[in-house]
């Protein structure tokens, strides 16, 4: 029986709306409210290709978003492409669940090849396709090998929108309208750069929140007990762009370490050569009991896997399952995007260019001084706005400014420039950019954030 075949490129040029508004309009006819970026992105990607987006309207845009940090080649890498082509003309199955193929196998290998000791302490376990059910699977895992239930996150931290995720994440405003969320959950100050959460600031805020953790888990009347595990972000990003000091990092891996509590490192924004390290522990020269990896590991298309130290390994066969744990179509893109970073050097590309233009940006701040603070490792940068006409507190640091960021964000895409808020009240201009960015697009986005600032009425001094 023959069937109609449809294809993306017959689509009539009558058959569609032609503009970004009537796209917007059939998508907020066709779609749940609780879609996000459409709201602060007001377009239609007809074309994508390195790091630059065009629109139905034809308008290009310079992407320093790269779906939140998915795209580590940025989109449509020949590479990548040749490697779908691959697989669809070879007959392998495009869905397996956990079964075991060829290239499965070679995906796995080299995964593990890029742990800590070249993996040779470490399992895979690949979960449903996404970050939160990898950091859901982590969390299961935790309270299964050590027998307990408690779990330790931190201020700030994002680790997903499941139950068991929200739970550990810090942001408030999804949580106001669930009851119930996981308990036994222990939020505790995660350190910043600008804004010390103890009010100290500099290396003296650091000891402080260092001892804080230590006392709590020695503490016999500390009132929380002994955790299964604790999770962080070696930099958090939807929390602000925040790396954590080396000196916290390894005291917490310490501690951790002396108490039998699994250390979860959540590397799903921040992993694969994004911090100028292929993992944002290595910083901190650490070795996690699990590390949650997705977005980037899947070479732009979904999937996620956890690291899991072999003797933590409690699983079952079929305790936490998935039906989508076989993409392989993402394992050959991943498996492409892997080899690339590591071959080509990605990592050492990263860190110069992020310097780099954490300096410019420094020198910006001079002329703009809304620019308050800029931070970060490698392409992973933030840049927060703040209010420089009211008064400093006590450590010199200047109110937050939200709206102006949403501004600038709203006169970033009207100059051709997609970026992304975060941190506290959305004050955190953040960059996630294709890994293989060149310095002359560097140039062009530091070119279009002035025009943002310009046009946004921020005045130079």
């Amino acid at each position: 029986m023959m069937t109609d075949k449809v294809r993306i490129d017959s689509l009539s040029a009558n058959s569609l709306p032609q503009s970004n508004e009537s796209f917007l309009a059939r998508q907020a006819e066709f779609e749940s409210n609780v879609r996000s970026y459409p709201r602060k992105l007001p377009l239609a990607i007809a074309k994508a290709q390195g790091v630059w987006l065009t629109d139905v309207e034809n308008k290009q845009y310079l992407d320093c978003l790269a779906g939140a940090g998915t795209l580590a080649l940025g989109h449509n890498h020949p590479d990548v492409i040749q490697s779908i082509q691959s697989v669809i003309t070879s007959g392998l199955p495009l869905h397996t669940l956990d079964l075991t193929t060829p290239l499965k196998d070679e995906f796995s290998a080299y995964l593990l090849s890029l742990l800590p000791n070249q993996g040779k302490e470490y399992c895979l376990q690949f979960t449903g396709p996404s970050g939160a059910d990898a950091v859901e699977a982590a969390l299961k895992l935790a309270k299964k090998a050590t027998g307990r239930s408690g779990v330790i996150s931190f201020s700030g931290g994002y680790h997903g929108m499941t139950h068991g995720a929200l739970s550990v994440t810090g942001n408030l405003s999804p949580k106001e309208a669930v009851d119930g969320m996981m308990p036994e959950v222990q939020f505790m100050p995660y350190p910043h750069q600008y804004r010390c959460p103890l009010g100290i600031g500099g290396e003296a805020g650091v000891k402080a929140l260092t001892y804080y953790f230590e006392n709590l888990i020695n503490d016999v009347e500390s009132g929380v007990r002994k955790p299964a595990a604790v999770i962080l972000e070696a930099v958090q990003g939807e929390g602000g762009v925040n790396p954590a000091p080396v000196e916290w990092l390894q005291r917490i891996r310490k501690v951790t370490q002396e108490h039998g509590i699994l250390l979860i490192l959540d590397e799903v924004q921040a992993g694969f050569a994004r911090t100028g390290k292929l993992f944002a522990f290595e910083h901190a020269g650490i070795e996690p009991d699990i590390i949650v990896m997705s977005k980037a590991v899947g070479g732009g298309l979904p999937l996620a896997v956890l690291g899991i130290k072999k003797q933590f390994d409690a699983w079952a066969p079929g305790h936490h399952t998935g039906t989508f744990r076989g993409n392989q179509l993402a394992m050959a893109t991943g498996l492409t995007t892997l080899k690339i970073l590591k071959e080509e050097r990605i990592a050492d590309k990263v860190t110069e260019q992020g310097e780099w233009l954490k300096g410019k940006l420094a020198e910006m701040q001079k002329r703009f001084p809304v620019i308050g603070h800029v931070r970060g490792l490698g392409l992973m940068i933030g840049i927060e706005i703040v209010k420089p006409h009211e008064a400093q507190d006590h450590m010199g640091c200047y109110p937050a400014d939200g709206e102006l960021s949403a501004l600038l964000q709203k006169k970033c895409f009207e100059a051709g420039l997609i970026l992304e808020r975060g941190g506290r009240g959305g004050c955190v201009l953040r960059l996630l950019p294709s890994l293989l960015i060149s310095n002359a697009e560097l140039e062009i986005f530091l070119d279009k954030f002035e025009t943002a600032l310009l046009n946004a009425g921020v005045k130079p001094v």
